[in-house]
Order: structure tokens, then C-alpha cells, then sequence
């Protein structure tokens, strides 16, 4: 599988980390699960995406509750 490079600065990986820590805790799932490292991925795409910093939660709840 290739992977396109991800540039992201601290302040990013913070925010993406703490939207996904907060989904995996409500629904009860680990960060490595499967299901977290999807999460992750989600997020970063809807970050790079120019989702705003603020609605990045809402928006990955939106999509990974499909």
C-alpha cells in the first residue's frame, strides 16, 4: 500500500490526537485498534482537507458513525 507523505506541525498531531482520543473514549474503542488507526487516518485527511481545527471532532464523528 503506498501512503501519500503527511506534513503536519505539532500544533496538527495535538489536535488530531486529542479529536481521536475523545471518539475512541466515547466509544469505548483503544487507539490502536483497528478502528482507532482509522480514526486517525480520517482525521488527518479531514485536516488536510481544511476542515477547521474546531469542527474537527464533529466532522469525524459525522464520518465514522456512517
Amino acid at each position: 500500500m503506498l501512503l501519500s507523505p503527511i506534513s503536519l506541525d505539532d500544533q496538527d498531531i495535538t489536535i488530531v490526537t486529542d479529536a481521536v482520543r475523545q471518539w475512541c473514549g466515547e466509544k469505548k474503542l483503544d487507539i490502536d485498534s483497528i478502528e482507532g488507526r482509522r480514526a486517525i487516518t480520517v482525521a488527518v485527511d479531514l485536516l488536510q482537507m481544511d476542515i477547521s481545527r474546531d469542527r474537527l471532532f464533529a466532522e469525524l464523528s459525522k464520518q465514522l458513525d456512517h
